[in-house]
């Protein structure tokens, strides 16, 4: 297959437009187009379903993609592996994350492995999970971490571990000595929430769907930590992962309870890569480090 066909071919199917592909590559959209066509008579079916709203794949079309995306991957490895065979051992790997581990959790990785691969360099980008995934699904990036609740198409997951909501308080508060929390019991306190894109939220918005309670935050924002600086100079309660606070509990003053209801242990802290790739010897070095990091995060103390 051409490559420049199939270049384009990935484009139109990322952008989901021959016109905005067009922009992105500065080619023109006939051409692509003509390219597109090319490979659907080689292929003898056609790539794409043509909708008033853009291309979208067709099963057919999947699969190309699929094979493109890792076919471009193992040369991208094959490459990287050869040139690591020289003094510089440079290594990038690109990681998407969702929001909650990426101030202080992943850091702490990077630093770590440093230790073990000093020529690596890291690119982290961080989202919301569906963009996580879809940026591994994609191979934009190397590898996702991030909360997901329920099962994802086209990624291989390595790892996943229930993270269960907690509530975030300072030291201080009433409820802080508690073994754990209901909801009903935090329907009595301020509440500083995040968004209602996070999956954080998204449960505990079904929880309280259950529950017929009707909620009214006095604080919410997309940048969880505004909402901790937030408890910690007010009675308000927050909503948290430990990995995303775990660090600061005892230099900020402040103290996580577990929430018992069952609908806020739903999701998973997973870490993904596109299915079928074979990963490059420095990606799996790194991959082990994420999960066993996960499961004792005390392997990060000090770094």
């Amino acid at each position: 297959m051409d490559q420049t066909a199939l270049r384009y071919f990935l484009e139109v199917a990322r952008n989901g437009s021959l016109s905005k592909a067009s922009e992105r590559l500065f080619v023109a959209v006939s051409a692509l187009s003509r390219q597109i066509g090319k490979l659907e008579d080689q292929m003898g079916t056609p790539l794409f379903e043509r909708r008033p709203r853009g291309m979208v794949l067709t099963d057919a079309g999947r699969l190309l993609a699929n094979h493109a995306r890792r076919s471009a991957l193992e040369d991208e490895r094959i490459t990287g592996e050869i040139r690591g065979l020289s003094a510089t051992g440079r290594v990038t790997l690109r990681i998407a994350s969702s929001e909650g581990i990426a101030p202080d959790f992943l850091p702490q990785v990077f630093a770590y492995f440093l230790k073990s691969y000093p020529g690596a360099h890291f690119q982290l980008d961080v989202s919301a999970p569906s963009v996580a995934t879809q940026r591994v699904r994609e191979g934009t990036h190397d590898v996702a971490a991030c909360f997901s609740m329920a099962p994802e198409k086209d990624v291989q997951v390595h790892y996943a571990q229930r993270a269960p909501v907690y509530a975030l308080m300072r030291q201080s508060h009433p409820l802080a000595s508690r073994d754990s929390v209901s909801l009903a019991d935090l329907m009595s306190w301020p509440l500083a929430l995040p968004n209602q894109g996070v999956t954080l939220r998204q449960l505990f918005d079904i929880a309280c769907s259950l529950e017929e309670v009707i909620v009214e935050p006095v604080f919410t924002s997309n940048y969880h930590v505004a909402l901790q600086n937030f408890v910690r100079h007010t009675n308000a309660i927050s909503l948290t992962g430990y990995l995303t606070v775990r660090g600061r509990l005892e230099s900020e003053g402040l103290a996580v309870v577990p929430v018992s209801n069952a609908e806020l242990h739903q999701r998973t802290l997973q870490v993904q890569t596109m299915a079928g790739r074979t990963l490059p010897q420095a990606l799996g070095a790194f991959i082990d480090l994420l999960t066993r990091a996960i499961e004792r995060p005390e392997l990060l103390d000090g770094v």
